[in-house]
């Protein structure tokens, strides 16, 4: 059961890449909110103990409810923001769960978050305030939660857990990059694969 729901859940994960090759945004709405549920079912069919099993279903639920939001044929970004914000520190519970045993490699990941927030975050945060002051504000917040969310991630020293807070934050990079800096015919099948792998790693950690 597992394989094969890990398969589905791929298959439909392709299907939404193609639909950001595309631009077929008809494809989208059923493909990205059902690859997030079929990672959502990845987690529950894990056998991982009930309290882990039930933190990271929250977190994955959260996710859904910002892809819905940053859907196009819905378009919120600061709803969709919020729900991934939520989501991030729900994550960085389950990973407190898990243990945080590797201080270093913590630190290693907030030197590297604060190199991206200092260089790249800085244009994006900048490019979020001239499209909008209100903007800044919950930009920065997010780049910071995220920035934690990695370091607790890699404190837990598991592969799949810094595999999945690594993707995700490149994910958003390039997400917030293309948002408010300049955006790329690349940039929206790389930010769901990025995206997708992201928290296909986070559910496989609990296996």
């Amino acid at each position: 059961m597992k394989v094969a729901l890990l398969v589905a859940t791929a298959l439909i994960a392709i299907a939404d890449w193609w639909s950001r090759w595309k631009d077929d945004d008809r494809i989208e709405r059923f493909a990205k909110p059902l690859a997030t549920i079929g990672v959502i079912g990845l987690a529950l069919v894990s056998g991982a103990p009930r309290e882990q099993i039930t933190v990271a279903v929250v977190a994955l639920v959260l996710c859904l409810a910002g892809d819905v939001f940053l859907m196009p044929a819905i378009d919120r970004f600061v709803f969709g923001l919020a729900s991934f914000l939520l989501g991030h520190l729900v994550f960085i519970v389950l990973f407190i769960q898990y243990g945080l045993d590797s201080a270093p490699l913590a630190g290693i990941a907030l030197v590297l978050a604060g190199m991206l927030i200092a260089s790249i975050g800085q244009v994006i945060v900048r490019g979020a305030k001239l499209r909008d002051p209100a903007l800044r504000t919950p930009v920065l917040a997010y780049l910071c939660v995220i920035s934690a969310m990695a370091a607790f991630g890699w404190a837990t020293q598991r592969p799949w857990v810094i595999a999945g807070t690594t993707l995700f934050v490149v994910s958003d990079s390039i997400l917030g990059w293309g948002q408010f800096v300049h955006r790329r015919r690349w940039m929206p099948v790389t930010i769901m694969v990025t995206y997708h792998a992201a928290i296909g790693a986070l559910a496989l950690s609990l296996w």
